[in-house]
């Protein structure tokens, strides 16, 4: 009888050892596009020890999922997608699992995305020139990202904030369209630090970028 019991134990244990244990599935997948640069991003689920991910990724449409050849078996928690997303106004899809070395989670399907509609424009480039006739503000948007832009309904909605902070702290704002223009500030005191900052705006998608840094000129 006590051979009965042993054998029986024995033989659950060996069950239980072969029974795998689930993959919880990554959390909060999403795409992070800032200037046309297109990155999923996601969030590791509870259990994460010993786990890495495989992404893969289609044409909104398509039926057929394709590998991203870089995220494959990978531990961190982005893949830039960039290279496979080149047609700023096409729709996207990415899925995302998370594997151990035994098993696999559920497919996680990403929000639909589209480079044109979802990117955030970061701030433009600022040139700053005292003259006699006042303070002349070039902006200026890199050129990778301008040809983007231009080929885009972006270019009918997005416009550029200039701040213009004076001496005593007061703070103007003008705006100009994109994707780049000259601003001359006419109403400027003799030998007096001006500053400024730029900032993208997307009317449309009510998107605004974060302020460039400040860059700062002394009046004539």
């Amino acid at each position: 009888m006590n051979r009965v019991v042993i054998g029986g134990l024995l033989l659950l244990l060996k069950l239980s050892a072969s029974i795998v244990a689930p993959v919880a599935p990554p959390a909060r997948i999403k795409f992070d596009s800032v200037d046309f640069k297109n990155v999923l991003r996601w969030m590791p689920p509870a259990n994460s020890s010993n786990i890495h991910y495989d992404v893969q990724w289609k044409i909104y449409g398509d039926a057929k999922w394709r590998d991203a050849d870089d995220c494959q078996g990978i531990r961190r928690l982005h893949c830039d997608l960039t290279r496979v997303t080149p047609d700023i106004r096409e729709w996207y899809y990415a899925r995302l699992r998370a594997c151990s070395s035994s098993a696999s989670s559920a497919w996680i399907l990403s929000p639909r995305f589209s480079p044109q509609s979802n990117t955030q424009i970061s701030a433009p480039q600022l040139r700053l020139n005292a003259s006699e006739q006042g303070i002349v503000v070039r902006v200026r948007t890199p050129k990778a990202v301008a040809k983007k832009i231009l080929s885009s309904h972006l270019r009918a909605t997005l416009v550029y904030h200039v701040y213009v902070i004076n001496g005593e702290g007061k703070e103007e704002v003008f705006e100009l369209l994109c994707c780049s223009g000259e601003l001359v500030v006419s109403k400027v005191k003799h030998k007096t630090k001006y500053c400024f900052q730029a900032q993208s705006v997307a009317k449309l998608q009510e998107r605004y970028s974060a302020r460039g840094p400040t860059k700062c000129v002394t009046a004539r």
